[in-house]
């Protein structure tokens, strides 16, 4: 009897290609990665200390203010309560630091994603490339971000940042373009029988009315950056996932709860402040 033949199919060297692409990158531009590292790690550094310089109490009734104007009375009690029982658990200073990452991913994914979102509502070319990319970026696990994020940047809040982003800011890009062509066609025709430009229609009439689509891709984005911020511990960003890796380190229940209920508190809090400032541009 013949001997049976096993046919087999030699695997893509995948891996290697990503490999060779990443050591290219840091061999050749590491001079740039290294530059926005320093520029980037110095910028958290001060934004931690200005807000640890502040007395806690101060900083929780400022907070607390903030979050009255911005999203209601009830908001603004429910923050003081929320930040005041987070410095008495003493994790006010991994709270600040969370705050801050957050609010660094926040503000590269917004400013990054709201013109790349308007430009996939004007271009049909741009839009079908895009969106393949942005689905990429939804899917793939979160944790495989972090792995290029650390020869690019090393360990660190910076790593951190640079893996956030990149995971928080599809919904930004998403619901701009989303909010965009969701003018009517009808005050698009009215505004050119007018005579406006592109620019007068854009600013003036589909931004604005695109606005509460736009702050709900950014509460997402916010969202998305605290669940990623915390993920990075494992790389050493710190803030309260740090506190939560400790917690899985040392296998101390009690520390990880009292850590995930400050995520909480702090998700909550930025949670409804964003989505009271969307209702309020609703029509």
């Amino acid at each position: 009897m013949a001997e049976e033949q096993v046919f087999t199919i030699p695997k893509l060297p995948l891996d290697e290609w990503v490999e060779q692409s990443l050591e290219f990158v840091t061999d050749n531009f590491a001079f740039i990665t290294k530059a926005i590292s320093k520029l980037l790690g110095a910028g958290i550094d001060n934004v931690v200390a200005g807000l640890m310089y502040f007395n806690p109490g101060v900083l929780i009734i400022a907070f607390g203010i903030l979050a009255w104007r911005l999203a209601g009375r009830n908001m603004g009690l429910f923050t003081i309560l929320g930040l005041a029982l987070l410095w008495n658990l003493r994790l006010w200073e991994s709270t600040m630091e969370t705050l801050t990452m957050v609010f660094f991913s926040t503000f590269i994914s917004v400013s990054v994603g709201v013109p790349l979102g308007i430009t996939a509502a004007f271009y049909q070319g741009f839009y079908r490339v895009i969106m393949p990319l942005l689905d990429f970026m939804q899917t793939m696990p979160a944790f495989v971000y972090l792995i290029p994020a650390i020869p690019f940047f090393g360990l660190g809040p910076v790593s951190a940042i640079f893996a956030t982003v990149i995971f928080a800011m599809p919904p930004a890009i998403r619901l701009t373009c989303l909010g965009i062509k969701q003018v009517p066609a009808e005050l698009i025709e009215a505004a050119d029988a007018f005579g406006s430009t592109n620019r007068q229609k854009l600013f003036k009439l589909q931004l604005p009315l695109a606005i509460p689509t736009i702050m709900a891709g950014i509460n997402q984005t916010i969202m998305l950056a605290l669940s990623m911020v915390v993920i990075a511990a494992m790389i050493g960003a710190g803030g309260l996932g740090g506190e939560v890796w400790k917690a899985i380190q040392r296998l101390n229940s009690g520390m990880g709860f009292e850590a995930g209920i400050a995520i909480v508190i702090l998700a909550m809090i930025l949670d409804r402040i964003t989505q009271k400032i969307a209702k309020s541009y609703e029509v």
